[in-house]
């Protein structure tokens, strides 16, 4: 057997001892990033006139700061419910293929009707960790790992929104909507630490795209650089790098 077998075989004795693994992670860093993202979203509730209630109750049954944020806006401008769940069901199209690209890596006896529960705790930063420790946790862990991360994350969001509602106006309004883009900005320098090297060529084609699309249609040029970044490091990936043995990670 290998020495990374080792590694991998010994990094946690139990389930037990994988949740715990899986909360002293999220409780550095992605804690913390996430704990200011909500408190800038709980400062713009309070900023636009939203009751604490509302705003409180998004970060516990949606857990996605990017939806919340389109939520809150449309209520703000008085839209139709059906368009409101729809422009918020479109931002939540990305969990699709975060749940095909994280849970399939689950040991075989876990991937059952439990995962319709724990999907609720795939958020960005949950997935982005848990895409770059997953191969280093021995399968039948992954998930309570997962469960130990993702759970301390959501708990975290919600006393991150009611503080943020208390604090609305004692902080100025560039640095509250600085503190939700840091959750973003946080997940996007973990992704880079995955192996493969579609993800990095995506994020580059991102950065160059965005400013551009940005330009021509502010509206739709966060979906439009996406569609076209991963589409052109999908083809590279496929036409280029796995034809090139020792590239890929």
């Amino acid at each position: 057997m290998t020495s990374t077998s080792n590694s991998l075989e010994h990094r946690f004795k139990n389930q037990r001892d994988a949740f715990w693994g899986g909360v002293r992670e999220g409780a550095a860093a992605p804690a913390t990033v996430l704990f200011a993202g909500m408190v800038g979203f709980g400062a713009m509730g309070k900023t636009n006139g939203l009751d604490i209630w509302f705003t409180t109750f998004t970060s516990f049954f949606m857990f996605a700061l990017p939806g919340q944020v389109v939520l809150l806006e449309m209520v703000i401008t008085g839209s139709a419910a059906i368009a409101i769940a729809l422009a918020v069901t479109l931002t939540a199209t990305r969990f699709i293929t975060m749940t095909v690209t994280l849970f399939p890596q689950l040991h075989s006896k876990h991937r059952n009707r439990s995962l319709y529960t724990l999907v609720h705790l795939l958020a960005m930063t949950a997935w982005a960790i848990s895409m770059r420790e997953f191969p280093r946790i021995e399968s039948e862990h992954r998930k309570s790992y997962f469960i130990g991360l993702g759970l301390l994350c959501w708990m975290i969001s919600i006393p991150g929104t009611i503080l943020g509602y208390y604090l609305a106006g004692m902080v100025p309004t560039p640095v509250t909507l600085g503190l939700i883009f840091i959750n973003p900005l946080f997940f996007l320098l973990t992704f880079t630490e995955v192996k493969p090297w579609i993800n990095r060529i995506g994020i580059c084609l991102g950065c160059i795209f965005g400013p551009f699309f940005y330009l021509l249609n502010k509206d739709s040029s966060l979906l439009v650089t996406g569609l076209v970044a991963g589409t052109i490091a999908y083809y590279v990936d496929r036409k280029i790098l796995r034809k090139r043995p020792g590239l890929i990670g």
